[in-house]
């Protein structure tokens, strides 16, 4: 199924909006393409099923005097099929608003999980009533991994990690902890996030963690850069794009056509030229409020990839924009004062955070001028702080 990426977004965009925002989108739109996108974003949110024997569920989706019909198969070790069934073949009936299910997708963190749609249980007699306990056990499963596609995630990132393949997390890496903890406010919103490097060795696909971001942030529009074609991740709210991050003018051109951005996060080549080219290009296209994450910042210390031999990182390497920053944040501090107006890392670098290999530097206003310049001696000593120069 071929959906409409641009849709994908704008319903992740509405879904924790007014009725009235919603089915305005629905008529513009129209009911089947929403729904393809809908049943696109089940699939690919749901638990892996576990019921032994094969189960259709179909879904009912209604607007108005509209309806569209779907039906699931759903069975252990298979992917999860959309298929024709028939009336003897169904084995649970859901009817759900389209309204409702776009909320149910999109919407907020621990919105209702009830009152929202019907349920018609085995409304066909089984035929061999010595077959019901398994059809009961195997009905029971695959209705529960279908409505865990129609819930907002909240599955912790670690958990997601693991599953997707991501070496974010127990590999040699352990990042997922510091992401959660500076993510959280994000999660529940429309965020655009771009990684650069979508992964992939000897020919694969990679995209790992861009799913998990999918997952994560379930009203996110998520963005990959590589340097070689991955368009075959491409699928709602997920889209790979094409570029090389040492290049300043190819990231300038991406950022203006999809951005700005929520989050930007650097696993790319890892190379200290590149890690800084892609900030001083990027960081202007973060917005207000946003974070940029650069990984794997070991590099600073490995000397193949542009980084210094010994304990301390040079002035050229990751660490050492980083370093840069901090000052950068207290350039109101700094004598002499600068007469200069100040750099974009001077005037919109609020914060640094820094753990093992990963580092958090968020955007906004950095506008506190502190202690005023004309604050001398004699100012301090008649405020008490200082003792005067002759006592």
């Amino acid at each position: 199924m071929t959906v409409d990426r641009r849709l994908a977004g704008r319903l992740a965009e509405r879904g924790a909006g007014s009725d009235l925002e919603i089915s305005t989108l629905l008529k513009e739109a129209g009911l089947d393409a929403v729904v393809d996108v809908l049943v696109d974003e089940i699939l690919f949110r749901c638990d892996a099923p576990v019921n032994p024997v094969p189960v259709d569920i179909a879904m009912n989706v209604t607007h108005g005097s509209e309806q569209r019909r779907i039906v699931f198969r759903i069975a252990r070790d298979r992917p999860i099929d959309v298929v024709d069934g028939d009336d003897t073949s169904i084995r649970r009936e859901i009817g759900i608003g389209a309204v409702d299910l776009v909320r149910r997708l999109y919407g907020r963190t621990g919105q209702r999980r009830l009152g929202d749609f019907t349920d018609t249980f085995l409304p066909t007699r089984p035929a061999d009533l010595a077959e019901l306990p398994g059809i009961l056990t195997s009905t029971n499963q695959a209705s529960g991994t279908l409505f865990s596609g129609c819930t907002v995630p909240q599955d912790d990132l670690g958990k997601l990690s693991v599953a997707y393949g991501s070496d974010k997390w127990a590999s040699f890496h352990w990042y997922t902890g510091h992401y959660e903890e500076q993510f959280a406010r994000y999660r529940d919103q429309p965020v655009r996030l771009l990684e650069i490097g979508i992964g992939g060795f000897d020919g694969q696909l990679g995209g790992a963690s861009l799913k998990m971001w999918k997952k994560y942030f379930h009203r996110g529009l998520i963005y990959g850069l590589d340097l070689f074609d991955k368009s075959a991740l491409n699928q709602g709210r997920l889209t790979a794009l094409t570029g090389d991050q040492s290049d300043p003018a190819a990231l300038t051109a991406i950022a203006e056509e999809h951005g700005p951005f929520d989050i930007v996060i650097d696993d790319g080549s890892h190379e200290n030229e590149h890690v800084r080219t892609s900030f001083d290009a990027l960081f202007p296209y973060v917005r207000p409020g946003g974070l940029y994450v650069i990984e794997d910042m070991q590099t600073s210390y490995i000397p193949r990839c542009g980084g210094t031999a010994g304990p301390v990182a040079g002035p050229d390497t990751t660490v050492g924009l980083l370093k840069r920053l901090l000052d950068d944040i207290h350039h109101n501090e700094q004598e002499p004062r600068i007469a200069e107006a100040p750099t974009i890392t001077q005037s919109q670098v609020v914060s640094v955070r820094v753990c093992r290999n990963i580092a958090f530097i968020e955007k906004g206003v950095n506008g506190e001028n502190g202690i005023p310049g004309w604050m001398d001696d004699d100012a301090w000593v008649a405020l008490g702080a200082i003792p005067p120069a002759d006592s």
